[in-house]
């Protein structure tokens, strides 16, 4: 059921890439994302913002996984959506979350 919810959201909302492969965080400019990041528009996470969105190289952006994150400088927990990411992908997007000294994440793959 979770991710059956989870798949209605994405349905009904569009995905906004505001940070491109390749592009460097607004604040941390050293820090560049290996994938197409972003948002659905229309939701709304624990931060206020939209729900966040990895988009990978599959054609077809199914709904493959989640990302967990706690990161302690913003003191908060958030659930990233990975749409049509390969294994590879998800692992270099986990990676990603897990190289800070304040941020850690677990990958949560679709079983259904």
């Amino acid at each position: 059921m979770f991710w059956t919810r989870l798949d209605s959201l994405i349905q009904s909302a569009r995905v906004v890439v505001d940070r491109p492969k390749g592009s460097s965080h607004p604040r941390y400019p050293t820090m560049v994302y290996p994938l197409d990041y972003g948002y659905l528009a229309g939701t709304s996470a624990g931060d206020g913002d939209g729900i966040d969105v990895w988009r990978g190289s599959l054609a077809e952006s199914q709904l493959d996984a989640i990302v967990c994150t706690v990161d302690l400088v913003k003191r908060d927990v958030e659930i990233k959506l990975l749409l049509g990411c390969t294994a590879e992908e998800q692992s270099v997007i986990c990676d990603f979350h897990n190289d800070s000294e304040s941020m850690a994440a677990i990958l949560v793959q679709r079983r259904d």
